[in-house]
C-alpha cells in the first residue's frame, strides 16, 4: 500500500469504465483520520493483493471527490464495474473493510 495520495486524478469517465473489482480512497497525507485507518485497512487488502487501491487526494475543488459527494475523509469506494457497492468513512475496523471488500469480489 503506498504511504502517499495521488494529486493527478483520473477523471470520472476512467473510474465508471473500471472493469472488475477496485477501492477507490480519498484523504490527504497529513490528515489524522486517513493515517488511523491506514493499519486497519493495510490489513485488510492483503486479504484482497489482486483489487486495484487507487489513493487519491481530495479537497476543496477536486472534482472526483465531488462527484461521490466525499464529505469526510478517508472515504472508501468499493467498486465493481466502474459501480459503486459498498461506502465506509473513517472506517477503524478491518473486519467492517473486509466485508465490503467481499461484496466487490464475490
Amino acid at each position: 500500500m503506498s504511504d502517499s495520495y495521488s494529486v493527478a486524478q483520473p477523471t470520472r469517465a476512467e473510474i465508471d469504465g473500471l472493469k472488475g473489482p477496485a477501492l477507490l480512497e480519498f484523504g490527504t497525507g497529513w490528515c489524522g483520520h486517513c493515517r488511523a485507518t491506514d493499519a486497519p485497512l493495510a490489513a485488510a487488502l492483503a486479504q484482497y493483493p489482486g483489487v486495484p487501491h487507487l489513493r487519491v487526494e481530495d479537497g476543496p475543488g477536486r472534482a472526483l471527490g465531488r462527484s461521490f459527494r466525499v464529505k469526510l475523509w478517508p472515504t472508501l469506494i468499493f467498486l465493481k464495474d466502474g459501480q459503486e457497492v459498498a461506502r465506509l468513512v473513517r472506517p477503524l475496523d478491518s473486519a467492517e473493510i473486509a466485508r465490503a471488500f467481499a461484496l466487490i469480489e464475490a
